[in-house]
């Protein structure tokens, strides 16, 4: 993916940011690897935002990090509590102010871009929730420029299955988060979820058509070498 999309360049100061989850604690390791052995010169910032966690969730993301010898940069925030009360569409503010508070932290620390866990199950199950709710064809593109931040948001797993991720989080010895968000379970895109399953169980090559699809269609994704 970082080769495909022209990722990283010399000189980058990257914020890898991570929720706690085992995608975006992978994809922090699997920079660490290509630090040491890639051919590309740049910076590492390992960015955790702690927006609320209970005491047993916020220990077990410093316990994995131990674990895979990740040195979090921790900041903390408020946001679960300034979310509670909110009945309409707490998940968007929620996920609204996280990435505030990412960008302005990142951009503190001297930042230029901002790495963020997504692997392609979560790319195709965002295409299929524009398609299905909002009658749009878009997704997270591989590299985003923020403009109002003049930053630039790359989401190196694009190509990375989630099935993956999940073989090597066992291997790892990575352990799970308890359920933190009552709104986690039952969402739009737990649904996506199921139905890019029955895709798969209608054509075993269902996932690797809709990536097909990006590329006919969205610049975004056109490999670098036929822009």
């Amino acid at each position: 993916g970082i080769r495909e999309y022209d990722l990283i360049q010399d000189g980058d100061k990257i914020a890898v940011c991570i929720s706690g989850g085992k995608d975006s604690m992978l994809m922090a390791k699997l920079f660490q690897e290509l630090l040491k052995h890639g051919k590309a010169n740049f910076e590492l910032v390992f960015l955790v935002m702690n927006p609320g966690y209970n005491e047993d969730n916020w220990k077990i993301i410093q316990d994995n990090a131990k674990v895979l010898g990740i040195p979090l940069t921790v900041f903390e925030t408020q946001i679960f509590d300034t979310v509670a009360d909110i009945d309409k569409n707490p998940c968007y503010l929620c996920a609204r102010m996280r990435r505030g508070y990412l960008y302005s932290h990142a951009k503190e620390l001297g930042c230029n871009k901002i790495a963020l866990g997504h692997h392609q199950d979560d790319i195709l199950e965002t295409l299929l929730m524009n398609l299905t709710h909002q009658g749009a064809f878009g997704t997270m593109p591989p590299r985003l420029k923020m403009d109002k931040f003049d930053m630039e948001i790359i989401r190196p797993m694009c190509l990375v299955e989630e099935r993956e991720l999940i073989q090597v989080a066992a291997w790892k010895g990575y352990r799970k988060q308890l359920k933190n968000c009552p709104y986690e379970s039952g969402s739009s895109r737990s649904d996506m979820k199921e139905l890019l399953k029955s895709l798969e169980a209608i054509n075993p090559e269902a996932r690797y058509s809709l990536w097909g699809s990006m590329t006919n269609i969205q610049e975004d994704y056109l490999p670098r070498k036929i822009r």
